[in-house]
């Protein structure tokens, strides 16, 4: 019989997803992202102009960018916000800044016109693969809001290209899992983050050994189980959108 984890699941088994649209009124789209008890909101706001850089290089086209923050209750223990450090973390600007080069691997900004796309992610719940459900979610998000863009005629044409998602993959144990909770991701010899497109392409491949090193082998495993789990992640979103892109 295969092992079964601590939570029940196999080793090639996702939590439970799930996407729940409209979780932020006032943004252009939102969409509430579970992974298991992750739970992350995924706001996309559309501004009518572009960074002053754009202007000064006349850099035609538009932007999208992303934030990224922990609410201070979202862990066991009472999260200081960063505002009152004065500073952001380093984690904090990393993940943001993956978030912003996912969306923007899958995105014509020239068919954006003169709009800035903000992507804000805020962790209402951490259980591990905060950055990857971010990612899953900010594109749903980014989707319902370009919908408008283009119900509204404010754009001519759909500027994404593709849809992108993301998802964990790790070594815990000896063993190569998938979407790792936080209790297998503290703990994990080695952790990665893959992210991919619906079409299968790389975006980004993170990965790294806790500690310890790993080989081409188990390398190449944990890939085959992000891929495996990031098909089964763009064939939810593309089942989500049918239905809320009726409603729209």
């Amino acid at each position: 019989m295969p092992t079964l984890r601590a939570d029940g699941r196999l080793a090639d088994q996702l939590r439970p997803i799930a996407f729940e649209a409209g979780i932020a009124p006032h943004a252009t789209g939102s969409v509430l992202v579970s992974f298991g008890a992750t739970r992350v909101i995924c706001a996309a706001t559309v501004e009518q102009n572009v960074p002053l850089w754009m202007k000064q290089q006349k850099v035609p086209g538009g932007w999208l960018t992303a934030e990224y923050s922990m609410l201070p209750y979202s862990t066991h223990e009472r999260k200081p916000r960063e505002v009152s450090k004065g500073r952001q973390e380093g984690r904090t600007v990393e993940i943001q800044r993956l978030i912003g080069r996912s969306l923007r691997a899958i995105i014509d900004l020239r068919k954006l016109g003169q709009h800035t796309l903000w992507i804000d992610c805020d962790v209402l719940q951490a259980d591990g693969g905060t950055r990857t459900a971010s990612i899953t979610g900010a594109f749903l998000a980014a989707r319902l809001a370009v919908q408008k863009l283009l119900d509204t005629k404010r754009i001519a044409e759909n500027p994404l290209t593709d849809s992108v998602a993301a998802v964990s993959a790790g070594i815990f144990n000896g063993q190569p899992l998938l979407d790792l909770n936080y209790l297998e991701d503290k703990d994990a010899e080695v952790d990665a983050n893959i992210v991919m497109t619906g079409q299968g392409r790389f975006v980004e491949v993170q990965s790294s050994g806790e500690e310890a090193t790993f080989t081409p082998e188990q390398l190449q495993s944990l890939l085959a189980l992000a891929q495996s789990g990031l098909r089964q992640l763009a064939a939810l979103q593309t089942a989500f959108l049918a239905k809320q892109l009726l409603k729209l």
